[in-house]
């Protein structure tokens, strides 16, 4: 598949006890399988601990061309929930719309969704999106951005996969 074609989605679960093994992650398999539903070529997930590891992979995909990146965790308020630190510091323009949509969605659901950090903008043509690190918080997440994500990429330059010859 040409970059061009490519339409690939990164996966990126920021936990310490995930990466450790002291805590099985549920997030990021939920999150590629969605991604594989709507056609995309899943890079991950990718679990790697709080902290510089997390910049690191997001540059890293960024970096590959993935037209969308994914996160889960490290959105709140302990000290080392860096996540929107790690995705801000990418980001070229803000899109304060969806981390406010997601964010509305999850108070239907709980009021600790106001505690989400969480920040979406772009980075070059990739769509960078926080979700927080509960499966709850990632299905309803999931949910908002089943809505946007096709018309966010096709403005981004990235077509839906319908749209894109296939090649043989």
């Amino acid at each position: 598949m040409s970059e061009a074609d490519r339409r690939a989605l990164g996966v990126v679960v920021c936990s310490t006890r995930a990466a450790d093994g002291t805590r099985e992650d549920l997030t990021g398999p939920r999150i590629a399988q969605w991604g594989r539903d709507r056609g995309f070529e899943v890079s991950g997930p990718h679990v790697v601990p709080d902290g510089p590891e997390v910049a690191d992979i997001l540059r890293r995909l960024v970096d590959q061309g993935c037209a969308l990146v994914l996160t889960t965790g490290g959105t709140g308020f302990t000290d080392d929930d860096h996540t929107p630190e790690a995705t801000s510091a990418l980001i070229d323009r803000p899109a304060p719309g969806i981390a406010e949509a997601l964010r509305a969605r999850g108070l239907r659901t709980t009021p600790h969704a106001a505690l989400s950090r969480g920040v979406a903008g772009i980075s070059g043509r990739t769509l960078l999106v926080n979700l927080p690190g509960s499966t709850g918080g990632v299905r309803e997440g999931l949910e908002v951005l089943g809505e946007l994500v096709d018309h966010a990429l096709d403005q981004l330059g990235h077509g839906r996969p319908s749209e894109r010859p296939l090649h043989t």
